[in-house]
């Protein structure tokens, strides 16, 4: 492409030629990656961020955990902390809100204009909602990582195995709430519409996991709620895990983790992990859609 200057003095025009580059899956690839980057450069320096997205996981982990403790225990079984009970849905809260609220930062591009340099580029906008959603979903994990090496204070043991199981579970959950965070900040036009969405929809998340209680035992309204959280499909798991690795008898294990149960039938860990993995590929499909139509 040539475009025409003109020099005043001389009264000469040249032809400056710009080389842009073409779509391909090159270009692509390299737009994740710097969409990815740049997630990661901004959370490493926005470190009040990265403080406070801490403060609610640890106060439910430290202040409810054993203010509740004394009360709880009158249902757990022998030698079982209420802290303990809570810590994979304290996992799952430390990621809940870094994930979502890493979309943010979309309306924010497209209230200041950088959004819009971002969507002409000879990129797909594809990969602009990959990119962006592995960065939030890396952040997140980092955060999860954190509350991780808090196990001990919940008696949780640092076993490699186990920490390695839940980083995974952590992953997979992040990537999928950030890509339910992206596909809502593709149309909405303020940060403050933002904030009040997803501030109505994170905590209701949280609570209808099965976080701070068993998921048997409950009323059939509440169950059916529970079943219809994504988060009670990565919760779940994560505190199988966890008690598995404490070595509790088989019937204090089905009281402490149930599973879940669709009419009876126990969901297999790998049919609700694959069930997660599937919404956040449905969310990603819905995200780039969504992007596809904006100007």
């Amino acid at each position: 492409m040539a475009i025409g200057v003109t020099d005043r003095d001389s009264e000469l025009t040249t032809a400056i030629r710009v080389a842009i580059p073409e779509k391909g899956l090159r270009q692509d690839l390299r737009a994740v990656s710097i969409v990815w980057r740049r997630e990661l450069i901004r959370f490493r320096s926005d470190r009040l961020r990265a403080i406070t997205s801490l403060v609610q996981p640890v106060l439910f982990l430290f202040v409810l955990g054993t203010g509740l403790s004394t009360l709880a225990s009158r249902g757990m079984p022998a030698g079982i902390d209420f802290k303990t009970f809570i810590y994979p849905g304290v996992l799952a809260m430390s990621v809940l809100f870094t994930a979502i609220f890493a979309a943010a930062s979309i309306v924010w591009d497209r209230e200041f204009g950088f959004l819009r340099e971002m969507l002409v580029a000879p990129v797909s906008r594809s990969a602009l909602v990959i990119g962006k959603c592995l960065g939030g979903a890396t952040v997140a994990t980092f955060q999860g990582i954190v509350i991780l090496a808090l196990a001990g204070f919940a008696h949780v043991p640092y076993d490699l195995g186990l920490f390695l199981t839940l980083i995974g579970e952590l992953l997979l959950l992040s990537f999928t709430l950030t890509a339910f965070g992206v596909m809502m900040a593709a149309r909405i036009k303020q940060i403050q519409a933002f904030m009040a969405v997803t501030q109505m929809m994170v905590m209701p998340l949280f609570f209808l996991s099965g976080a701070l209680y068993p998921l048997n035992g409950l009323p059939a309204w509440l169950t059916v709620l529970t079943r219809l959280d994504p988060l009670t499909y990565i919760v779940s798991p994560m505190r199988h895990a966890v008690f598995s690795h404490l070595g509790m008898p088989s019937a204090a294990l089905a009281v402490l983790s149930p599973g879940v149960t669709w009419n009876g039938w126990v969901v297999p860990t790998g049919l609700s992990l694959g069930i997660v993995a599937l919404m956040g590929v449905a969310l990603l499909g819905i995200a780039i859609l969504q992007f596809q139509r904006t100007e």
